[in-house]
């Protein structure tokens, strides 16, 4: 396995309020994860630290995430335990209300791969040089989409396309949506949304097919997402089975 992540201002924000971490425990058990936080005045940036903070911490802390059940039971209880954290910060906090993060996360052991969002951060797998959509965004637009009310072609341009209708540390309780996914692919990509908003999925997969280093390609993608205006924050965290 090799992993690398990479997280970058872009060309609009004067700060970062994303945060991502790749983790792996002692049993060989990996935890990628991307968090896009939201609230201005450096409030994004408290709520994504913390949630990326603690999941790491707790993932850190076990020796093997134990079988699926397992696993499923960790993700749901650290992501709960994260919203807590977020929202006790608010309830004492009065001027970071509305404060909250997206996260999207990937748990890969030897024997299964589990997905997991809250918001519109975004995760994939890649296999056969394609990359393949594995979360489902928590927008309202995504909402009219399943609905029948938009096109996805109506959704890219939306002028409500960014209304989250879940978000980490906006309610007392959240549930994450948990994807179990087969675990033969080539790699696992999580992003925030700084990087689809520039990018579509084959220009993201065209840079992850060459053959430069894992951090050279992340690179390569920030900077094509900047030179496209860099609108958004950008967060980056891919795990490849093949060394590169």
């Amino acid at each position: 396995m090799d992993y690398a992540y990479l997280t970058d201002p872009g060309k609009v924000r004067d700060h970062n309020e994303d945060s991502v971490i790749v983790v792996k425990n002692s049993n060989g058990e990996y935890l990628l994860a991307v968090a896009d936080g939201m609230g201005g005045h450096k409030n994004g940036e408290i709520a994504s630290s913390i949630a990326i903070s603690h999941l790491g911490k707790r993932f850190a802390e076990i020796s093997s995430i134990g079988y699926k059940d397992d696993a499923i039971n960790f993700i749901k209880e650290v992501v709960s335990e994260a919203n807590s954290q977020i929202y006790k910060y608010t309830s004492e906090n009065p001027e970071s209300i509305g404060m909250g993060t997206t996260l999207v996360l990937a748990v890969m052991t030897k024997n299964f791969l589990l997905f997991g969002n809250i918001g519109d951060s975004s995760g994939y797998v890649f296999k056969n040089s394609k990359l393949h959509k594995i979360t489902s965004d928590h927008t309202l637009v995504n909402l009219l989409v399943k609905s029948g009310e938009l096109t996805p072609e109506e959704a890219k341009d939306h002028p409500r396309k960014n209304v989250l209708m879940k978000a980490l540390g906006a309610a007392k309780t959240v549930e994450m949506d948990i994807f179990d996914v087969e675990e033969q692919v080539d790699g696992i990509f999580l992003c925030s949304d700084g990087l689809t908003n520039m990018l579509d999925d084959e220009q993201i997969a065209r840079v992850l097919s060459e053959s430069s280093s894992l951090d050279a390609k992340l690179e390569k993608l920030i900077y094509k997402s900047n030179n496209r205006g860099g609108t958004d924050n950008i967060s980056i965290a891919y795990l490849t089975r093949r060394g590169e």
